[in-house]
């Protein structure tokens, strides 16, 4: 059962799910996010997402904190695109004797949920924010605004601005524009809109253009998609890749 809440944390969202023998493959579609994620006492990192990531494996539960676009590398060191399409424990990272400490911490924590909050917000307050106009990119493109024109308003160049979503998000502007389009489409199909009405209100083509884009991001149809629940989002892997 995967269940989800905002967090205290501006712009994220802690979720928790646990997996039962007869659970099946999840689907965990692309969003822009990474997670911090904890299963059986390791702390990992689900890195930006190009595609539907399936999740499947042993029964137990996974509990995770997804922050929002752009938060995480600044948190971890990273740039974002070294971490896409992957899993990776979070020691890779940060160090193994610090990883040690923040899981001794979450060991002793209330519950995994307080914990992980906990361990952002140690992380945060050593690093850096993230960069404000890269924020205002994210928001702007999920609120459906074209790259070009918000990269003006910005006053970033178009190689730099690709170059700065690469750290921060994983994947360019263009990129990321579709994927939030994507989240925007099906936000208004499980409303029960039209798929040809959502395909107009959310900037595609025509239908055709929606339906063959859900499939590529997801890996199913968009009627499917919806059928099975709609897939979700979030980072929790049973089988992290090294």
């Amino acid at each position: 059962m995967y269940r989800e809440r905002a967090s205290r944390l501006p712009g994220a969202v802690v979720w928790r799910n646990t997996l039962s023998g007869d659970a099946g493959s999840g689907r965990v579609l692309p969003d822009g996010c990474m997670d911090l994620l904890w299963h059986e006492g390791r702390l990992l990192v689900a890195g930006p997402d190009t595609r539907a990531h399936l999740t499947a494996g042993a029964p137990g539960t996974w509990t995770g904190i997804r922050l929002r676009p752009g938060a995480a590398p600044a948190l971890l060191g990273v740039p974002a695109h070294e971490l896409r399409d992957r899993r990776v424990e979070l020691a890779d990272l940060r160090g193994s004797a610090e990883v040690r400490r923040h899981t001794a911490r979450l060991r002793a924590a209330p519950d995994p949920v307080t914990g992980l909050e906990d361990l952002a917000e140690r992380l945060a307050a050593d690093t850096a924010p993230p960069d404000p106009a890269l924020d205002a990119l994210a928001a702007a493109l999920g609120a459906g605004r074209p790259v070009g024109t918000v990269a003006d308003e910005l006053g970033i160049g178009a190689r730099q601005l690709h170059r700065r979503s690469l750290v921060a998000f994983g994947y360019g502007p263009k990129t990321l524009a579709r994927i939030l389009r994507l989240h925007r489409a099906l936000a208004l199909a499980r409303s029960g809109t039209p798929a040809a009405e959502t395909a107009a209100r959310t900037g595609y083509a025509d239908q055709a253009h929606l339906s063959r884009d859900v499939r590529a991001l997801t890996g199913v149809p968009l009627r499917e998609l919806l059928a099975g629940g709609g897939g979700r989002a979030g980072g929790a892997d049973p089988a992290p890749a090294r």
